[in-house]
């Protein structure tokens, strides 16, 4: 009896520390990574680092354009890739973010490691809200998207207590959806959620594309880098 007790102790300390425990067991907010493994260019299934890459989505007068610049920061000891989120309203702008990546070249995992708002109102700026960095404030960078994208996985995205804790669970894989750019499958489906606000969103991911649809947003337009 005592063996088999001790047997089931260490079968549970196992299972306790094996890597997928904490995305059963709650949100997932922690992430051993090797900075040196991190670095500002390249892709995964699901998201690309590519410089000069752009997405174009539309929701009736609204749209949004994705572009990966050609423009790298230092953001918490790590090289980061500048991706830019530049949203309209009937031809008026209304947020421009630039969001920071690095990629893991060894498990092709995506960390979000911040962004940089500005709000505006009638053309000017005029807030910056949203905006953070791994690093400073006791913001720590996140998961952005998985090499291996598996049922069921939750982690964080963002983790800037009081500014941004986004996090995201899947719940989707192999879909196929059907949107402007085209019929896409094998695709991802996250639910979005946060720690601080209220509300759900959902995004769909395509392999060798990227984000296809995020809520009412659908991808109209891509446009790759010239070779």
């Amino acid at each position: 009896m005592k063996t088999v007790i001790i047997t089931a102790v260490l079968l549970l300390s196992a299972a306790m520390m094996a890597p997928n425990c904490q995305a059963k067991l709650g949100w997932r907010d922690s992430f051993s990574v090797d900075k040196s493994d991190l670095g500002p260019t390249g892709s995964n299934t699901y998201f690309i680092l590519q410089p000069g890459y752009k997405l174009f989505y539309e929701h009736g007068k609204s749209a949004l354009i994705r572009t990966v610049l050609d423009e790298t920061k230092m953001v918490d000891g790590v090289e980061v890739r500048v991706v830019e989120d530049r949203e309209t309203e009937n031809g008026q702008i209304i947020e421009v973010a630039r969001d920071f990546f690095a990629i893991d070249e060894k498990t092709e995992d995506v960390y979000y490691f911040g962004e940089d708002v500005d709000n505006y109102k009638a053309g000017k700026v005029v807030s910056h809200g949203g905006s953070w960095r791994s690093g400073v404030k006791s913001a720590h960078f996140g998961l952005q998207m998985p090499g291996k994208p598996k049922l069921g996985y939750r982690f964080y995205q963002e983790l800037a207590p009081g500014t941004a804790m986004d996090r995201a669970k899947v719940v989707g894989v192999n879909e196929e959806l059907k949107v402007p750019a085209g019929t896409f499958k094998g695709c991802v489906r996250f639910k979005e959620s946060s720690a601080i606000e209220r509300g759900t969103s959902e995004k769909w991911y395509a392999p060798g594309v990227g984000m296809i649809k995020d809520d009412e947003f659908d991808l109209v337009k891509i446009q790759r880098p010239a070779r």
